[in-house]
């Protein structure tokens, strides 16, 4: 659950920086318009959330560092080297 919210927030980023993107290209005509800082707004808002999620998922143990990655091997016996 916690991985699937992360996910979506990334995804909110990324679509909220291309949003800007397009919104500064569009209105480089018009002084007046504030559409990029918005989506700079909501930017930096998701981004904050995405932080606080991850820091409460390593908080509560259900994300971890280290050696828990999918390409690193656990099955494997280690070689006596004695």
């Amino acid at each position: 659950m916690l991985k699937t919210l992360i996910v979506i927030l990334l995804i909110g980023v990324v679509i909220s920086l291309f949003t800007g993107l397009t919104f500064l290209f569009k209105d480089t005509d018009r002084s007046d318009s504030r559409r990029t800082w918005y989506a700079l707004g909501v930017r930096l808002t998701l981004a904050a959330l995405l932080v606080t999620t991850v820091v409460y998922g390593l908080w509560t143990g259900e994300l971890q560092f280290g050696t828990n990655a999918p390409w690193h091997n656990h099955d494997q016996p280690t070689e006596d080297r004695g």
